[in-house]
């Protein structure tokens, strides 16, 4: 999982735009990459968090929910980016379908809130300059990780979302294998399926 959060004015929001800044799920790779150099280069500042498939397993190991986790992150990204600035307003993207009950939880792990805006909303990458800056951030991050794990194990890993076939397909078949190797998060639902799957394969036998 990654996260990042972006910091602009409003002169930098207009530049952003005319660029084409948009959701980073609706440019490709190349434009996120040359996009991704400019928003490090105009933004006042960033912050980018990268959780590892072992961290998420132990914190829900813990009675961390994915949602809580992701709000701890969150916190932890505006933490370092709310320094020394005398108001800003924080749009955060939010994972929750409910609203009101994440912001309020993510609150509690920010450390300043009186020179703080929050609002939490659903879609904020594609509504605002700033997330869609983050998600370029964040999304370029991840596809070079992705990239680290591919050349480990092939392209059959596919790009590491439940909805490719691929990766679905790689974790039919290597599920169990591959279980100790920290690229799994083996409290995916997804993860759970593929190896109890594999492990009925096994008794049949």
């Amino acid at each position: 999982m990654v996260l990042a959060g972006c910091l602009i004015d409003e002169k930098v929001e207009k530049e952003f735009k005319r660029l084409g800044v948009r959701d980073s799920k609706q440019l490709t790779q190349k434009r996120r990459e040359f996009l991704e150099k400019i928003i490090k280069e105009k933004a006042e500042t960033f912050e980018i968090i990268k959780v590892y498939p072992n961290e998420i397993d132990s914190t829900s190991v813990n009675g961390t929910k994915l949602n809580e986790l992701e709000a701890i992150m969150c916190a932890k990204i505006i933490n370092k980016i709310n320094k020394g600035y005398k108001k800003v307003k924080v749009i955060v993207d939010c994972p929750s379908p409910t609203i009101s009950k994440w912001q309020d939880f993510l609150k509690t792990k920010i450390k300043n809130l009186s020179n703080l805006e929050i609002s939490c909303e659903h879609k904020a990458d594609k509504n605002h300059l700033a997330v869609s800056a983050a998600s370029i951030l964040a999304k370029s991050v991840r596809e070079r990780e992705m990239d680290k794990i591919k050349e480990r194990y092939g392209d059959e890993i596919g790009s590491g979302y439940t909805s490719d076939p691929a990766t679905i397909k790689f974790l039919e078949k290597y599920a169990h294998k591959h279980q100790k190797e920290g690229i799994f998060r083996r409290t995916w639902s997804t993860w759970k399926r593929a190896f109890e799957k594999l492990e009925q394969r096994k008794l049949k036998f």
